[in-house]
């Protein structure tokens, strides 16, 4: 019966991958053949054409088909995918060594942050790309391509605090309404010029390559925009999981984008002039106002999606203590993944416009686009191959067969964009480069802190001993609740609550938040509950990374295990506010000393982050030397 469901929900949930998954790749065609060949300054015959067009195809089914959809989608962490799932999996090998692991969080790291610097790129690209149609409907559309991208994207960027499940709904249909209808102008030109369908034959791409290795060599920097997103198969299959998107993935996206960029190059080799706009040129005069609302629809899909995976992205770091705590709201009382960032979102806006304003055109923004994209693939295909040898304990000829191939891909695609550096490719370099800082002082940092509380900490064993014999301690009514993330040393809190208030309450307990390198935790895993005395308590709490605590709710469930009464009006929260000091000594650089207590200073309060009702929350301060 249940497979019956699941069977019957198969296509429901196929068509609503098309619409996050799918959107960044779905509209590559709108600008992606154009650069193959602006980028090279290519004459356009029919060798050039045809060699291009195979190099896209082999390279769509090579890296999408086989490598991403076939390969890095068995590698899920309990459904999840994503740079991080793919971290936290090569971190649970044995066959890598302790010290050697920290070379796989740095190359996480890397991807996270060119994947950033990939959602600021694709909603200022994908917008763009789609308004320019109207320079072809008329000239005098020109002068407001750039404040008509800009008004759509603050449209979308405006809504995000609401949510996007209504809209969501509409995200589906409408990709699925774009596919066809670019796959069926493709098929229109081919059947003008059924010739181009021999692209499919390797020899084209292999005489380009042979004949123009240096042209092709370029090529290459263009020819990886018709895979941009293709990380998204990955980064969504914990959303929909891996048959739905393997299934939209062949049946509808593959052969629309592969039939659009085979009609294009139809067009062009029967009117070498349609480069200006070979997508839009492709279109039927009468259907081209259509056809550039159903574009930009798509580009706000394709954006939509992408901030999402960021928001998504960023979250994840939070909860693995890889980026300081950030507010974050929850958009729908259902759907437990629909969260907006407030911080994070006027970041990427912000970003976004002064890209726009930067660079003004699609084609200026080609440039900048591929080298985020190649870096983080190479990413993925070495810690996928990592993940074999360790994980899957591939032996090492298997590995080295699917390794050694891709990575060569992977390093082609990075060299040939690595060109592009100066005309546009240093921006995802140089926001990757930020946050691949921030995320690696905020480890360090915290490593740090960590470090200074246990050399100066008081075992909790040693001090319940001493609050034993000693008569002096004074004991009120009440509940107390520490926040500590070292349970086994006396908190800062109760420390400083002693030395002020010279009092203890009568059930003390201290809380420890343990994020698991796996997404979600059930409420039956989500305490462990140990009685250290008949006043001192010790929960830890256990939450996934896709999780959102909250502390309350998990307290309940270990008032019931300990049979005690919850009352929440009678429970007393205290959170130690530290305060970071800078000293010179051993540690960080103290510029990054200086960075990490700026982003100390700035976390959204821990009452907020844990949702503790902020009547019930004692802050006592304390400083720490770092």
């Amino acid at each position: 019966m249940q497979n019956t469901a699941k069977k019957a929900a198969l296509p429901a949930i196929t068509l609503a991958a098309l619409g996050v998954v799918f959107g960044d790749i779905g509209t590559s065609p709108l600008y992606a053949l154009r650069q193959c060949f602006l980028t090279a300054h290519l004459a356009i015959t029919d060798a050039t054409v045809l060699g291009i067009l195979s190099l896209i195809f082999w390279c769509m089914m090579l890296t999408i088909s086989f490598k991403y959809v076939m390969i890095i989608m068995r590698a899920d962490n309990n459904g999840e995918g994503g740079i991080m799932s793919l971290l936290a999996l090569n971190l649970r090998t044995t066959r890598i060594a302790e010290n050697k692991k920290i070379y796989l969080i740095a190359l996480g790291f890397i991807g996270a942050s060119l994947f950033f610097g990939d959602g600021i790129i694709t909603p200022a690209i994908s917008v763009l790309s789609a308004v320019e149609g109207l320079s072809i409907a008329t000239p005098m559309f020109n002068q407001w391509l750039v404040p008509l991208a800009i008004g759509i994207l603050a449209g979308l960027f405006l809504v995000q605090r609401h949510g996007t499940g209504t809209m969501g709904k509409l995200f589906g249909p409408l990709t699925l309404v774009w596919f066809l209808s670019i796959g069926l102008v493709g098929v229109w030109s081919i059947i003008q010029t059924p010739f181009v369908l021999s692209m499919v034959s390797p020899h084209w791409a292999f005489n380009f390559v042979v004949h123009q290795p240096f042209v092709a060599f370029l090529t290459m920097g263009a020819v990886i925009l018709t895979m941009t997103g293709g990380e998204a198969l990955y980064a969504d299959m914990g959303h929909f999981g891996r048959l739905p998107i393997r299934l939209a993935w062949f049946i509808v996206v593959l052969p629309c984008l592969l039939l659009n960029y085979a009609g294009q190059g139809a067009l062009l080799l029967r009117n070498p002039e349609a480069i200006e706009n070979p997508f839009y040129m492709l279109v039927p005069e009468w259907a081209l106002f259509p056809m550039i609302g159903l574009a930009t629809a798509a580009a706000v899909i394709a954006s939509q999606a992408v901030i999402t995976g960021v928001f998504s992205m960023v979250n994840q770091a939070i909860q693995l203590r890889y980026l300081p705590r950030l507010t974050v709201k929850h958009t729908s009382e259902v759907e437990q993944g629909q969260i907006y960032l407030p911080f994070i979102n006027w970041v990427l806006f912000i970003s976004v416009l002064i890209l726009i304003l930067l660079f003004e055109n699609s084609a200026n923004l080609a440039s900048a686009y591929g080298v985020a994209v190649t870096m983080t693939m190479l990413c993925g295909t070495i810690l996928i191959s990592i993940l074999a040898y360790g994980y899957w304990r591939w032996p090492m000829w298997k590995v080295a067969l699917f390794a050694i191939p891709f990575l060569f891909l992977d390093l082609v695609f990075v060299a040939s964009t690595s060109l592009k550096i100066i005309s546009g490719g240093w921006v995802p370099i140089l926001i990757g480069a930020a946050l691949f800082t921030i995320l690696m002082t905020w480890k360090d940092g915290r490593a740090l802190v960590l470090k200074r509380l246990s050399k100066d900490a008081l075992p909790m064993d040693l001090f319940i001993k001493s609050v034993n014999m000693g008569d002096e301690m004074k004991f009120i009514p009440g509940d107390a609740v520490f926040l500590t993330g070292t349970p086994d040393i006396v908190p800062h809190a109760m420390l400083h609550n002693i030395k002020h208030n010279k009092v203890l309450h009568e059930r003390n307990i201290l809380v420890t938040i343990n994020t698991k390198d796996v997404p979600y935790v059930s409420d039956a895993d989500r305490i462990c509950v140990e009685k250290l005395d008949e006043r001192f308590y010790r929960v830890v709490m256990y939450y996934g990374f896709k999780d959102q605590p909250n502390i309350p709710q998990a307290l309940a469930l270990a008032y019931e295990e300990l049979d005690f009464n919850f009352d929440l009006m009678q429970i007393s929260f205290f959170i130690s506010r530290d305060r970071i000091i800078h000293t010179l000594g051993d540690g960080m650089a103290p510029w990054r000393e200086k960075l990490f207590i700026s982003m100390q200073r700035n976390t959204s309060p821990v009452s907020d982050f844990y949702q503790i009702p902020t009547n019930r929350v004692v802050e006592l301060g304390s400083q720490i030397e770092i």
